[in-house]
C-alpha cells in the first residue's frame, strides 16, 4: 500500500462496490477491514425489509485477501457505530464509503482522522440522495458524473474531493449507465489515493441540494399520460439489473417493460 494512504475501512454491499474493492486491491491499496449490508435489510424509509437488487457479496473476497469484515444491520443486526471499538483497535483512520444505504453517524465518523469519503453518482449538488442514476436518465439528462465527497450531518452534503463526469447516451440503458459511473469511480479513488498530500475539499452551497428519494420496485409503474421521450427514459432508467418498469394488466399482474424504441 502507498504510505500515503491511510489504514482505512472499506464499506459496500453492491456489484459497484465489488468492483471498485477489487480495482483498489489490484492498485494496492488494501483495507483494513469491510464492512457490508445483507441482501435484505431494514431501512428507514420502508416498514418491512428491502432487497438489494444489485447486492454482491463481499465475504469471499474478505477471506481470500484475509481481510476481517462485518455485518451492519439497523434494527435486528448491529449497527456500524456497534463498531466503534473495532475501529479504534484497528486504528482505521478513513472510510471509503462505496456503494452504501446507511448514514455514517457522527460518531463514527468524528472518530477518523480523515472522516468518512463516499462516492456519489451525481455531480452533486445535483442528484443527492438515492438512485441517482436512475433519477438523471428519467429527468432526461444528458450529462452525469460522479463526486467524490466527504460526508457531513445531512445527506449527500459535505466538501467536494474530486468530480468527474460523462455523458448518457441515448440509446444508453442503466447497465451502460451504471458502467461509466463504476469506470469512473475507478479513475477518481486511482488519482486521490495516489496523491493525498494535495486534496482539498470545496464546500457545496448546501442551498443547491436536490435530494431525490429512494426508488422500490414499485415505483416502475408507467404513466401511459406521459410523452414518448419521457415513458422512454423511464424505460430504460429501471431495465436489469434493476426491476424494471412495468404496466399492470387486467389480471392484477406487472408486465415488465425491459427494452423501448422511439419512432
Amino acid at each position: 500500500m502507498s504510505k500515503q494512504v491511510p489504514d482505512f475501512a472499506f464499506l459496500g454491499c453492491t456489484y459497484f462496490s465489488k468492483s471498485l474493492l477489487l480495482h483498489l486491491i489490484e492498485s494496492q491499496f488494501i483495507p483494513a477491514v469491510i464492512f457490508t449490508i445483507p441482501e435484505e435489510f431494514n431501512i428507514s424509509y420502508s416498514v418491512d425489509k428491502v432487497k438489494n437488487s444489485n447486492f454482491a457479496n463481499l465475504h469471499g473476497i474478505a477471506c481470500e485477501y484475509s481481510i476481517p469484515i462485518y455485518e451492519v444491520e439497523s434494527k435486528t443486526g448491529m449497527r456500524l457505530e456497534d463498531y466503534l471499538e473495532v475501529v479504534s483497535k484497528m486504528r482505521i483512520r478513513l472510510m471509503l464509503v462505496l456503494g452504501w444505504y446507511y448514514m455514517i453517524p457522527k460518531s463514527v465518523r468524528d472518530s477518523l482522522e480523515y472522516g468518512a469519503w463516499g462516492i456519489h453518482a451525481s455531480l452533486l449538488p445535483k442528484y443527492a440522495g438515492g438512485a441517482p442514476l436512475s433519477w438523471a436518465m428519467i429527468k432526461g439528462e444528458t450529462e452525469t458524473g460522479v463526486t467524490l465527497f466527504r460526508m457531513d450531518d445531512g445527506v449527500d452534503d459535505g466538501d467536494i474531493i474530486c468530480q468527474k463526469s460523462f455523458i448518457i447516451d441515448p440509446n444508453d440503458t442503466i447497465k451502460e449507465v451504471y458502467l461509466k459511473a463504476e469506470q469512473s469511480s475507478k479513475l477518481v479513488l486511482s488519482e486521490i489515493l495516489r496523491d493525498m498530500e494535495s486534496v482539498e475539499f470545496t464546500p457545496q452551497d448546501k442551498s443547491a441540494i436536490e435530494v431525490y428519494p429512494q426508488r422500490s420496485p414499485n415505483d416502475g409503474e408507467l404513466d401511459l399520460s406521459q410523452s414518448a421521450d419521457d415513458l422512454y427514459n423511464f424505460i430504460r432508467a429501471q431495465s436489469s439489473p434493476y426491476p424494471g418498469a412495468f404496466i399492470r394488466t387486467v389480471d392484477g399482474r406487472k408486465l415488465i417493460i425491459e427494452t423501448a424504441r422511439l419512432e
